[in-house]
């Protein structure tokens, strides 16, 4: 089944509902297991790739990931046009539930020329690889003025088989509280879906903002792979 089909199979009204309750959700078996093996053994081929960022070098965390150039690989391109579309009919609600003058077009490309004509012109789809020892901090991915809300990451290694450890983080930052944390295992193929910045969360008086930051803890053992779909570009 190509790529484009089996996004557009998923039950986008539960996984519609996840994001808005939760800030995530998780799609399974996106990606087969050679899908995600092809990925990885094409890492190392450096004219597929922009820019290395060493994360240790920015106090970033422990591992390496790297940004595509364009164009994208096929299958990283085919993600990241079927995805957007399902996603900003929902991002357009949670900038009207929070009063925000913004709102996002109905096509990857649309949003690719309003990025480039105020000056992010550059990819951020990426791959990143985590060895023993490796973890990612608490972070957002914003990379200009104009960011999409949401954004996801397909799991290309195997959970107890490829590492151990290398979790995936949540960090829900909620007013006048303690944050909340949540601890993420997809399986390899999985993709996870979930806000960028900030999420609406209903309350008594209306919706207010909460922020979220993602983050990879420790990978004791083993090697782990994963594959970043942004869908705003960069400045």
């Amino acid at each position: 089944m190509e790529i484009q089909e089996k996004i557009g199979r998923l039950d986008w009204s539960e996984l519609t509902e996840s994001l808005n309750s939760k800030g995530y959700t998780v799609a399974r078996n996106i990606l087969s297991n050679d899908n995600c093996d092809q990925i990885i053994s094409r890492y190392n081929e450096d004219a597929l790739y922009r820019k290395t960022v060493v994360m240790e070098r920015h106090n970033f965390g422990l591992g390496e990931y790297r940004y595509f150039n364009y164009p994208l690989p096929g299958i990283v391109q085919a993600l990241r046009e079927s995805i957007y579309p399902c996603l900003a009919p929902v991002a357009n609600s949670w900038m009207r539930a929070l009063n925000i003058d913004i709102s996002y077009p109905s096509t990857l490309d649309e949003l690719t020329a309003y990025c480039r004509a105020l000056g992010q012109n550059r990819p951020t789809p990426l791959v990143l690889k985590y060895e023993q020892g490796g973890y990612n901090a608490l972070h957002q991915d914003l990379y200009g003025d104009i960011y999409f809300p949401m954004q996801a990451v397909i799991f290309l290694s195997q959970p107890g088989e490829d590492h151990e450890g290398g979790e995936f983080v949540l960090v829900e930052q909620r007013p006048r509280a303690q944050s909340k944390a949540i601890v993420l295992r997809p399986d390899k193929g999985d993709m996870l879906v979930f806000t960028t910045n900030f999420r609406p969360v209903k309350g008594t008086k209306g919706y207010y903002r909460v922020n979220m930051k993602h983050g990879v803890s420790e990978v004791t053992s083993g090697n782990r792979f994963t594959l970043g779909i942004i869908f705003h570009d960069a400045g």
